[in-house]
């Protein structure tokens, strides 16, 4: 076989590999949104943190309604506020129906998020979305049960945070769904949240 024809082969299995890989990874994300599915890993688990009022809450505050979680900070330029602006889109289409849901915005920068500060900030969107906040080793805590990646980034004059863009969704016992797709029309995301009533 020649050279050329090995490396055709080779990237045919590679490619072949990975055609199947999406399969099984689609296959198995399309399972677990169907309601009453249930998550071979743990994603979410129990919390203590202090919401934007000052109020101590823990994730027992949010079982009995399907809610939203997403890790950012107000600092974010970019990705933080565009998502809050979705999930805000979603909450007001669901109209009546958003009192039967929750959006969590969980700091990972809570040396400048404080309560107030997260009051202000989310000010400026759907007045349904909590912010939440604590003591470094308490975000670590709650980061480490969603699998929730994030680190501090130096920067000229500070820092910033390089943290993921996921989405999750939570049903009414606290248990992972699937990450929330916001890249689809308000009327269809809040249509799919509906699901979880």
């Amino acid at each position: 076989m020649t050279r050329n024809a090995r490396v055709v082969v080779l990237l045919s299995a590679f490619l072949a590999g990975l055609v199947v890989c999406f399969g099984v990874v689609f296959y198995a994300m399309e399972l677990s949104r169907r309601p009453g599915a249930t998550q071979a890993s743990a994603v979410g688990g129990p919390f203590a943190l202090t919401d934007q009022d000052g109020r101590r809450v823990t994730d027992q505050d949010y079982k009995g309604k399907p809610f939203l979680v997403f890790f950012g900070f107000t600092h974010c330029p970019d990705i933080c506020p565009t998502t809050l602006f979705e999930v805000s889109e979603v909450m007001r289409t669901l109209g009546p129906d958003a009192a039967k849901t929750q959006a969590l915005f969980i700091t990972v920068d809570p040396e400048r998020d404080t309560p107030s500060v997260m009051g202000d900030y989310l000010s400026s969107f759907d007045p349904r979305l909590r912010g939440l906040t604590g003591t470094q080793a308490e975000i670590d805590a709650t980061a480490k049960v969603y699998r929730a990646y994030f680190r501090k980034v130096p920067i000229e004059g500070g820092y910033t945070m390089d943290h993921m863009a996921t989405v999750y969704l939570m049903d009414k016992d606290g248990r992972f769904v699937a990450p929330f797709n916001l890249k689809r029309t308000p009327a269809a995301a809040a249509a799919d949240l509906r699901r979880y009533f």
